[in-house]
């Protein structure tokens, strides 16, 4: 039913351009242009055209480019993506046919009757146009349909239509073109959470009615500070269990800005977390990044003081991020000999009977693989015990024995497998365990964004000698932040105290055992704290 998206795979040299290398592992790697530059600059057509086997049409293909005014149509822009994509042998992604925003106010204006007409002739001319188009193999039929608490989001079509509008606008989108593969697209959806989870139980009900839903679009708008979703992969791999295709969509890896090594190193670690999910998941298409190069990207006007999201700079120079991409596609293949710098002294906080926080001075890597992450390391003589991994600076341990000293160091490590000598040690001891019963609850930050954030895990652990039945974990919310949704647990709150009690399925824990519950909260725009003091009875 679907036109081909990919040529066979092929072998490719280890200096060949990102598009050799994802074809040879039977994925695309793509990029969202814009028609300004690409008509007016030799640099960006050349890099678009040589790196790229796949492109998305930035804006020219919205509703406000492509039907401005009712029943009259523009696809000027459109076209021109279109023809650039057929000349350099790369497969179109359309973005997108229904959308609250950059949505022309005379549609939002409409009636019931009048805006279904509307959005199924809008889907029919715009997609008929490319029918025949051998290069435009997929659409986002419908994006961003849910708010972050993972319910459906209130815009004007949902107000005025109910949520049919979207298995009618995917039906509307396959008689227009019955070879397409027609998506659904949403953002801050990369982990596990309430949003991705409402998405996922969506995309499974329309598909059993018979809705023509092919694919899920994960955008992957990242940002350094907040941390990266680590079951990303596991998210994908779900979605992909329904029969749909999955694919990276919008990926674009923000900083706090100015840049420094430290930044693009970590910048280029997620970048490379994000290809080797997509290519560890066989049903993951490929990944598109939101433009190429730093000149041209949307993050500096809508995030203040952020920027450098992209894997080229302004002068369109490779940063390491590029590298990281270019090297996971190509299966690691490098030539950095050069390991990176060695980590501070780790220092601990938060320590409890089982858990304790450590954190260092970061590393640097000069060779250009980027810096991968660390290892934590437990000295015990002549075998030295792995504590834990992080991609970032810090790291949360658990599972520590009580009433112990702790001498512990730290080793960095690159994208080629270069690895840093040893940091020197950091000591800390954990207080006294309670005897019988107890436990701990550690939080875990998965993602966040201007205005709220998602905290899971939300880690229960059984620290006693018996079995309990029962746990109730407390915690507390920043100023002015509330909860918006929770799963795995019943949470209560009394001013910013929250209190968190297992369900009927996870409240028995064995000694040593655990199990997990998840929350979401919104906060005022600009705050960047989140949830402190865990504890757990």
């Amino acid at each position: 039913m679907f036109a081909a998206f990919l040529l066979p795979a092929t072998s490719a040299d280890a200096s060949a351009p990102l598009r050799t290398h994802a074809a040879s592992r039977g994925k695309f790697i793509g990029a969202a242009l814009a028609t300004g530059p690409l008509a007016n600059e030799t640099s960006y057509r050349n890099i678009a055209a040589g790196e790229f086997n796949q492109v998305t049409a930035e804006n020219a293909m919205k509703w406000d480019a492509t039907e401005p005014s009712q029943g009259q149509f523009n696809f000027s822009g459109a076209d021109a993506i279109v023809n650039f994509a057929t000349q350099n042998n790369m497969q179109v992604h359309g973005h997108t046919l229904v959308w609250h925003s950059q949505t022309p106010s005379w549609v939002q204006n409409l009636g019931a009757s009048a805006m279904r007409t509307a959005m199924q002739n809008h889907i029919s001319q715009v997609v008929g146009h490319y029918a025949n188009n051998p290069a435009v193999v997929s659409w986002d039929v419908v994006n961003e349909v849910f708010d972050d608490s993972g319910n459906l989001r209130t815009s004007f079509w949902y107000n005025t239509l109910g949520q049919s509008y979207i298995a009618d606008a995917f039906r509307a989108a396959r008689a227009a073109d019955p070879d397409a593969r027609l998506c659904i697209n949403d953002y801050n959806t990369e982990g596990i959470n309430a949003k991705s989870t409402a998405i996922y139980n969506l995309v499974s009900s329309l598909r059993q009615q018979g809705v023509p839903v092919d694919c899920v679009g994960f955008q992957g708008h990242l940002a350094i500070q907040y941390g990266f979703p680590n079951d990303f992969q596991q998210n994908l791999q779900r979605f992909a269990a329904l029969g749909v295709q999955v694919r990276i969509t919008e990926l674009d890896v923000r900083m706090v800005m100015p840049r420094d090594a430290t930044k693009d190193a970590t910048q280029a670690t997620y970048y490379r977390n994000v290809v080797n999910a997509c290519l560890a998941v066989t049903a993951c298409a490929g990944v598109t990044i939101w433009g190429f190069t730093d000149k041209y990207s949307w993050v500096p006007d809508t995030f203040s003081g952020q920027g450098a999201a992209l894997i080229y700079n302004e002068s369109y120079q490779q940063k390491p991020s590029y590298t990281a991409v270019h090297d996971a596609l190509a299966g690691g293949s490098t030539t950095d000999p050069t390991p990176p710098t060695t980590p501070g002294t780790p220092s601990a906080s938060n320590v409890t009977a089982n858990s304790a926080t450590l954190t260092w001075t970061a590393s640097t890597d000069s060779g250009g693989s980027g810096l991968a992450g660390y290892d934590v390391y437990r000295e015990q003589g002549t075998t030295d015990q792995l504590l834990g991994q992080s991609t970032t600076s810090s790291i949360a341990l658990t599972g520590l024995s009580p009433s112990t000293q702790y001498q512990v160091y730290v080793r960095a490590r690159d994208g080629a497998g270069n690895v840093s000598a040893n940091s020197a040690l950091g000591a800390f001891a954990t207080t006294a365990g309670p005897g019988g019963g107890g436990c701990t609850a550690t939080g875990t930050v998965q993602t966040q964004w201007a205005t709220g954030y998602v905290v899971q895990p939300v880690t229960v652990t059984n620290t006693g000698t018996s079995s309990i039945s029962g746990w109730t974990v407390t915690f507390t919310l920043p100023a002015g932040h509330t909860l918006t949704g929770s799963w795995n647990a019943s949470l209560t709150v009394s001013g910013q105290t929250v209190t968190a009690k297992n369900l009927s399925y996870n409240g028995t824990l064995a000694p040593n055992a655990g199990t997990t519950f998840g929350f979401q909260a919104s906060r005022p725009s600009g705050n960047t704290q989140t949830p402190s003091g865990y504890t757990c009875a």
